[in-house]
């Protein structure tokens, strides 16, 4: 997702919406990759919990902006969300 997300382009009025997807993209990877490098418990939850809502953040921005492949990646996204839920919950 967070290599699809820096490599679209946007229209010009709405390419503020370009970097807030990028960043919440790249948020969500990297807060996952942290998390999983960190003992179960409160740390690593906090991590989970980070990165879904960065996936949340990136989901939102496909509903301002129609993007090829924009529902589909929203329907990854939700994918990703409902798995971080979980494991946000411990």
């Amino acid at each position: 997702m967070a290599e699809w997300a820096a490599r679209q382009a946007f229209p010009a009025d709405r390419r503020h919406l370009r970097d807030q997807l990028v960043r919440a993209a790249d948020s969500a990877v990297l807060n996952i990759a942290e998390g999983s490098g960190k003992e179960p418990g409160v740390s690593r939850r906090n991590f989970y919990s980070i990165a879904l809502g960065s996936a949340a953040e990136a989901c939102a921005v496909l509903d301002l902006v129609r993007l090829p492949e924009g529902p589909a990646r929203q329907q990854q996204l939700r994918r990703v969300g409902a798995m971080l839920t979980r494991l946000s919950r411990g």
